[in-house]
Protein backbone atom coordinates (compact mmCIF):
# COMPACT_ATOMS: atom_id res chain seq x y z
CA UNK A 1 0.00 0.00 0.00
CA UNK A 2 1.50 3.06 -0.84
CA UNK A 3 1.72 6.13 1.56
CA UNK A 4 -1.56 8.20 0.06
CA UNK A 5 -3.30 4.34 0.72
CA UNK A 6 -2.23 4.32 4.08
CA UNK A 7 -3.17 7.94 4.75
CA UNK A 8 -6.53 7.41 3.31
CA UNK A 9 -7.07 3.93 4.68
CA UNK A 10 -6.52 6.28 8.34
CA UNK A 11 -9.06 8.83 7.46
CA UNK A 12 -11.79 6.13 6.78
CA UNK A 13 -11.38 4.30 9.84
CA UNK A 14 -11.60 7.75 11.33
CA UNK A 15 -14.76 8.67 9.82
CA UNK A 16 -16.23 5.12 10.72
CA UNK A 17 -15.26 5.47 14.54
CA UNK A 18 -16.42 9.04 15.24
CA UNK A 19 -20.00 7.70 13.52
CA UNK A 20 -20.12 4.29 15.31
CA UNK A 21 -19.63 6.03 18.81
CA UNK A 22 -21.97 9.04 18.22
CA UNK A 23 -19.21 11.75 18.54
CA UNK A 24 -20.99 13.03 15.55
CA UNK A 25 -24.68 13.91 17.41
CA UNK A 26 -24.86 17.50 19.01
CA UNK A 27 -24.66 16.15 22.18
CA UNK A 28 -22.18 13.01 23.16
CA UNK A 29 -24.21 9.88 23.72
CA UNK A 30 -27.38 12.15 24.16
CA UNK A 31 -26.42 14.25 26.80
CA UNK A 32 -26.51 18.24 26.77
CA UNK A 33 -22.94 18.43 26.53
CA UNK A 34 -20.37 18.41 23.32
CA UNK A 35 -17.24 16.18 22.94
CA UNK A 36 -15.30 18.69 23.73
CA UNK A 37 -17.55 20.13 26.94
CA UNK A 38 -17.20 16.27 28.13
CA UNK A 39 -13.32 15.95 27.92
CA UNK A 40 -13.24 18.79 29.95
CA UNK A 41 -15.64 17.67 32.57
CA UNK A 42 -13.96 14.55 32.49
CA UNK A 43 -9.99 15.92 33.21
CA UNK A 44 -12.10 18.62 36.16
CA UNK A 45 -13.46 15.15 37.80
CA UNK A 46 -9.82 13.37 37.76
CA UNK A 47 -7.72 16.39 39.00
CA UNK A 48 -7.42 18.13 42.21
CA UNK A 49 -7.97 22.07 40.82
CA UNK A 50 -6.25 22.46 37.15
CA UNK A 51 -4.87 25.34 35.81
CA UNK A 52 -6.21 26.35 32.35
CA UNK A 53 -2.98 26.48 30.49
CA UNK A 54 -2.44 23.22 31.50
CA UNK A 55 -5.15 22.02 30.77
CA UNK A 56 -4.90 23.14 27.09
CA UNK A 57 -1.53 21.73 26.79
CA UNK A 58 -2.84 18.56 28.15
CA UNK A 59 -5.83 18.38 25.81
CA UNK A 60 -3.92 19.80 23.34
CA UNK A 61 -6.21 22.77 22.39
CA UNK A 62 -6.24 26.38 21.86
CA UNK A 63 -6.63 28.49 24.73
CA UNK A 64 -8.66 30.81 23.07
CA UNK A 65 -11.22 27.58 22.63
CA UNK A 66 -10.89 26.27 25.59
CA UNK A 67 -11.73 29.73 27.75
CA UNK A 68 -14.84 29.90 25.38
CA UNK A 69 -15.65 26.22 26.64
CA UNK A 70 -15.28 27.10 30.81
CA UNK A 71 -17.12 30.31 30.54
CA UNK A 72 -20.02 28.13 28.69
CA UNK A 73 -19.62 25.15 31.89
CA UNK A 74 -19.28 27.57 34.66
CA UNK A 75 -22.23 29.70 33.14
CA UNK A 76 -24.29 26.50 33.72
CA UNK A 77 -23.00 25.99 37.01
CA UNK A 78 -20.83 23.32 36.39
CA UNK A 79 -17.08 24.72 37.04
CA UNK A 80 -15.87 27.00 39.31
CA UNK A 81 -12.78 29.12 39.20
CA UNK A 82 -10.42 29.77 42.70
CA UNK A 83 -7.38 31.88 42.70
CA UNK A 84 -4.50 29.89 43.56
CA UNK A 85 -3.22 30.04 47.37
CA UNK A 86 -0.11 29.96 46.19
CA UNK A 87 -0.02 32.42 42.96
CA UNK A 88 -2.81 34.80 43.09
CA UNK A 89 -2.87 35.51 39.21
CA UNK A 90 -3.45 31.89 38.51
CA UNK A 91 -7.19 30.59 39.25
CA UNK A 92 -7.81 26.67 39.59
CA UNK A 93 -10.35 24.88 38.27
CA UNK A 94 -12.74 22.92 39.74
CA UNK A 95 -15.99 20.77 39.01
CA UNK A 96 -19.19 22.29 41.49
CA UNK A 97 -21.39 19.45 43.21
CA UNK A 98 -23.68 20.05 39.94
CA UNK A 99 -20.55 19.61 37.49
CA UNK A 100 -19.67 16.69 39.51
CA UNK A 101 -23.26 14.80 39.88
CA UNK A 102 -23.18 15.95 35.66
CA UNK A 103 -19.98 14.06 34.57
CA UNK A 104 -21.27 11.30 37.01
CA UNK A 105 -24.01 10.60 34.63
CA UNK A 106 -22.16 11.09 31.57
CA UNK A 107 -19.82 8.64 32.58
CA UNK A 108 -22.21 6.21 33.68
CA UNK A 109 -23.67 6.85 29.54
CA UNK A 110 -20.06 5.96 28.12
CA UNK A 111 -19.92 3.31 29.89
CA UNK A 112 -22.89 1.54 29.31
CA UNK A 113 -22.45 2.54 25.76
CA UNK A 114 -18.87 1.10 25.06
CA UNK A 115 -20.59 -2.12 26.98
CA UNK A 116 -22.99 -1.92 24.38
CA UNK A 117 -20.46 -1.66 21.67
CA UNK A 118 -18.47 -4.98 23.09
CA UNK A 119 -21.26 -7.22 23.78
CA UNK A 120 -22.30 -8.66 20.42
CA UNK A 121 -18.08 -9.73 20.20
CA UNK A 122 -17.19 -13.31 21.76
CA UNK A 123 -14.65 -12.59 24.45
CA UNK A 124 -11.61 -13.39 21.99
CA UNK A 125 -13.06 -10.82 19.86
CA UNK A 126 -13.40 -8.22 22.78
CA UNK A 127 -10.02 -9.11 23.44
CA UNK A 128 -8.62 -8.47 20.01
CA UNK A 129 -10.38 -5.24 19.90
CA UNK A 130 -8.84 -3.76 22.87
CA UNK A 131 -5.37 -5.51 21.71
CA UNK A 132 -5.98 -3.55 18.47
CA UNK A 133 -6.57 -0.21 20.17
CA UNK A 134 -3.02 -0.12 22.76
CA UNK A 135 -1.85 -1.08 19.34
CA UNK A 136 -2.61 2.33 18.26
CA UNK A 137 -2.40 4.16 21.38
CA UNK A 138 1.36 2.65 21.62
CA UNK A 139 2.49 3.30 18.41
CA UNK A 140 1.06 6.88 18.00
CA UNK A 141 2.78 7.83 21.39
CA UNK A 142 0.30 8.03 23.89
CA UNK A 143 0.70 4.26 25.47
CA UNK A 144 4.10 2.80 27.15
CA UNK A 145 5.10 -0.51 25.72
CA UNK A 146 3.79 -3.44 27.22
CA UNK A 147 6.16 -4.45 29.72
CA UNK A 148 5.16 -8.27 28.66
CA UNK A 149 5.69 -8.61 24.91
CA UNK A 150 4.07 -11.85 24.12
CA UNK A 151 1.97 -14.60 26.38
CA UNK A 152 2.10 -18.52 25.65
CA UNK A 153 -1.34 -20.36 25.90
CA UNK A 154 -3.60 -23.12 24.72
CA UNK A 155 -4.98 -22.65 21.53
CA UNK A 156 -8.49 -21.63 20.81
CA UNK A 157 -10.92 -21.13 17.77
CA UNK A 158 -9.19 -20.45 14.50
CA UNK A 159 -5.91 -20.82 15.90
CA UNK A 160 -5.30 -24.45 14.20
CA UNK A 161 -6.56 -22.90 11.03
CA UNK A 162 -4.36 -20.07 11.69
CA UNK A 163 -1.46 -22.76 12.00
CA UNK A 164 -2.12 -23.81 7.98
CA UNK A 165 -2.37 -20.40 6.77
CA UNK A 166 0.65 -18.84 8.43
CA UNK A 167 2.79 -21.74 7.38
CA UNK A 168 0.92 -21.46 3.55
CA UNK A 169 2.19 -18.18 3.66
CA UNK A 170 5.05 -18.06 5.31
CA UNK A 171 7.45 -20.62 3.77
CA UNK A 172 5.95 -19.65 -0.21
CA UNK A 173 6.65 -16.28 0.69
CA UNK A 174 10.30 -16.74 1.94
CA UNK A 175 11.65 -20.02 0.66
CA UNK A 176 9.39 -21.12 -2.30
CA UNK A 177 7.33 -23.59 -1.27
CA UNK A 178 4.50 -24.71 -3.46
CA UNK A 179 0.84 -25.37 -1.76
CA UNK A 180 1.42 -28.99 -1.41
CA UNK A 181 3.66 -28.11 1.88
CA UNK A 182 0.11 -26.58 3.13
CA UNK A 183 -1.40 -30.12 2.72
CA UNK A 184 1.30 -31.11 4.79
CA UNK A 185 0.78 -29.31 7.66
CA UNK A 186 -2.95 -29.46 6.97
CA UNK A 187 -2.68 -33.33 7.60
CA UNK A 188 -0.36 -32.97 10.70
CA UNK A 189 -3.20 -29.90 12.15
CA UNK A 190 -5.90 -32.27 11.22
CA UNK A 191 -4.52 -35.53 12.84
CA UNK A 192 -3.67 -33.55 16.20
CA UNK A 193 -7.00 -31.70 16.10
CA UNK A 194 -8.95 -35.38 15.86
CA UNK A 195 -6.98 -37.45 17.45
CA UNK A 196 -4.37 -35.88 20.01
CA UNK A 197 -4.01 -37.39 23.75
CA UNK A 198 -3.76 -34.59 25.89
CA UNK A 199 -2.06 -36.47 28.21
CA UNK A 200 0.77 -37.25 25.66
CA UNK A 201 0.48 -34.67 23.26
CA UNK A 202 -0.01 -30.53 23.63
CA UNK A 203 -0.06 -27.30 21.44
CA UNK A 204 0.79 -23.80 22.34
CA UNK A 205 0.27 -20.84 20.61
CA UNK A 206 2.04 -17.59 21.62
CA UNK A 207 -0.15 -13.93 21.20
CA UNK A 208 0.97 -10.73 20.90
CA UNK A 209 -1.64 -7.72 21.25
CA UNK A 210 -4.24 -10.13 21.09
CA UNK A 211 -3.52 -12.02 17.86
CA UNK A 212 -1.70 -15.21 17.85
CA UNK A 213 2.17 -14.94 16.55
CA UNK A 214 3.77 -18.25 17.17
CA UNK A 215 2.98 -22.10 17.20
CA UNK A 216 4.19 -25.69 17.95
CA UNK A 217 3.05 -28.78 18.69
CA UNK A 218 4.71 -31.61 20.67
CA UNK A 219 3.52 -35.11 19.56
CA UNK A 220 3.74 -38.70 20.27
CA UNK A 221 6.01 -40.98 18.22
CA UNK A 222 6.61 -44.11 20.24
CA UNK A 223 6.04 -44.70 24.15
CA UNK A 224 9.60 -42.53 24.78
CA UNK A 225 10.20 -40.61 22.10
CA UNK A 226 8.39 -37.26 21.62
CA UNK A 227 8.32 -35.24 17.99
CA UNK A 228 8.26 -31.64 18.19
CA UNK A 229 6.24 -30.33 14.88
CA UNK A 230 5.26 -27.15 13.27
CA UNK A 231 7.34 -24.26 15.19
CA UNK A 232 6.58 -21.03 13.33
CA UNK A 233 7.23 -17.65 14.44
CA UNK A 234 4.95 -14.86 12.20
CA UNK A 235 7.94 -12.20 11.06
CA UNK A 236 6.13 -9.74 12.89
CA UNK A 237 7.15 -10.92 16.01
CA UNK A 238 10.50 -12.15 15.71
CA UNK A 239 13.47 -10.88 17.93
CA UNK A 240 11.55 -11.59 20.89
CA UNK A 241 12.26 -14.96 22.13
CA UNK A 242 8.95 -16.58 21.14
CA UNK A 243 10.62 -19.59 18.90
CA UNK A 244 12.95 -20.05 22.02
CA UNK A 245 10.29 -20.18 24.28
CA UNK A 246 7.95 -22.33 22.20
CA UNK A 247 11.24 -25.31 22.35
CA UNK A 248 11.35 -24.58 26.07
CA UNK A 249 7.60 -25.54 26.37
CA UNK A 250 7.95 -28.82 24.49
CA UNK A 251 11.12 -29.87 26.68
CA UNK A 252 9.33 -29.20 29.79
CA UNK A 253 6.17 -31.18 28.82
CA UNK A 254 7.94 -34.09 27.46
CA UNK A 255 10.32 -34.36 30.80
CA UNK A 256 6.60 -34.33 32.88
CA UNK A 257 4.78 -36.63 30.49
CA UNK A 258 7.68 -39.51 30.15
CA UNK A 259 9.35 -38.72 27.05
CA UNK A 260 13.33 -39.40 26.95
CA UNK A 261 14.09 -37.79 23.44
CA UNK A 262 12.45 -35.11 21.58
CA UNK A 263 13.47 -35.38 17.47
CA UNK A 264 12.08 -32.72 14.97
CA UNK A 265 12.32 -32.46 11.06
CA UNK A 266 13.65 -29.68 9.51
CA UNK A 267 15.21 -28.63 6.71
CA UNK A 268 19.18 -27.40 6.10
CA UNK A 269 18.24 -24.01 4.70
CA UNK A 270 16.04 -23.17 7.73
CA UNK A 271 18.98 -21.56 9.49
CA UNK A 272 17.44 -19.47 12.13
CA UNK A 273 15.24 -22.29 13.25
CA UNK A 274 18.21 -24.48 13.26
CA UNK A 275 20.05 -22.27 15.65
CA UNK A 276 17.18 -22.22 18.07
CA UNK A 277 17.10 -26.29 18.00
CA UNK A 278 21.12 -26.13 18.56
CA UNK A 279 20.85 -23.45 21.34
CA UNK A 280 18.14 -25.54 22.89
CA UNK A 281 20.56 -29.00 23.29
CA UNK A 282 19.32 -30.57 20.00
CA UNK A 283 21.69 -32.26 17.89
CA UNK A 284 21.91 -33.40 14.16
CA UNK A 285 21.60 -37.02 13.45
CA UNK A 286 21.16 -37.55 10.14
CA UNK A 287 20.90 -35.65 6.90
CA UNK A 288 19.19 -36.54 3.66
CA UNK A 289 18.44 -35.24 0.28
CA UNK A 290 15.31 -34.92 -0.93
CA UNK A 291 12.55 -33.57 -3.85
CA UNK A 292 9.59 -32.39 -1.97
CA UNK A 293 7.22 -29.02 -2.16
CA UNK A 294 8.81 -27.84 -5.48
CA UNK A 295 12.43 -27.42 -4.37
CA UNK A 296 15.45 -29.43 -3.96
CA UNK A 297 15.57 -30.14 -0.45
CA UNK A 298 18.24 -31.59 2.60
CA UNK A 299 15.99 -32.98 5.15
CA UNK A 300 17.47 -33.08 8.34
CA UNK A 301 16.74 -35.14 12.00
CA UNK A 302 17.45 -33.23 14.96
CA UNK A 303 17.27 -35.13 18.70
CA UNK A 304 17.64 -34.34 22.23
CA UNK A 305 17.46 -36.05 25.72
CA UNK A 306 15.30 -34.54 27.97
CA UNK A 307 17.77 -35.90 30.80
Amino acid sequence: MTRNGRVEAVRRFNRFYTRRIGVLQAGLLGSPFSLAESRVLYELAHRDGAVAAELAADLDVDAGYLSRLLRALQARRLVARRRSDADGRRARLRLTPAGRRAFAALDRQSQAAVGALLDPLAPAGQRRLVAAMETIETLLGDRPPSPEPFVIRTPGPGDFGWIVQQHGTVYAQEYGYDRTFEALVASVVSRFVQRSDPRRERCWIAEKDGAPVGSVLLVRKSATVGKLRLLIVDPSARGLGIGARLIDECIRFAREVGYRTITLWTHRHLTAARRLYKKAGFRLVDRQRNRSFGLDLVDETWERSTA
